[in-house]
């Protein structure tokens, strides 16, 4: 199992079926793509069943044209006793966009077989809250 953490870098192209009638990225699409890194990091990272109970701070902050390829970066910014705070980027082609084009914050929270809240594991023991200075790639939150 990698990190708690290692950032997750996931790369998804935006298809002509993701777009709105300006041909660009459709908001609930690119939705869709930061909770999944969401999801990803927070299951990779704790080796445990997660639901997300929250999302917020959600910025679309360019367009996101068809054809473009997206790197998604997800982080674990805090770890609680069942969930994580997640923060996702989402990056154009970094000669094209020196700033994340999406982004948002994600609680995701460990559960147990039945899907009630369970504690996360041994593994997952780290500072409350990740500080700024762990950022490596211009995740300012």
């Amino acid at each position: 199992m990698p990190a708690l953490l290692e950032p997750l870098t996931l790369t998804e192209l935006v298809l002509p079926g993701q777009a709105n009638h300006y041909g660009t990225l459709f908001g609930p699409y690119g939705l869709a793509l930061l909770g999944k890194a969401a999801y990803l990091v927070a299951r990779s990272r704790s080796g445990q069943s997660v639901v997300m109970a929250a999302a917020g701070d959600i910025e679309f902050l360019r367009p996101v044209p068809v054809g473009a390829l997206l790197t998604l970066v997800a982080r674990i910014r805090r770890v609680g006793r069942s969930s994580l705070t997640v923060g996702v980027e989402a990056w154009l082609d970094a000669a094209v966009a020196a700033e994340p084009v999406l982004r948002g914050r994600f609680e995701m929270v460990a559960v147990d077989d039945h899907g009630r809240p369970a504690a996360l594991g041994a593994g997952c023991s780290a500072p409350a809250t990740v500080s700024a200075a762990t950022n490596t790639q211009g995740d300012r939150r």
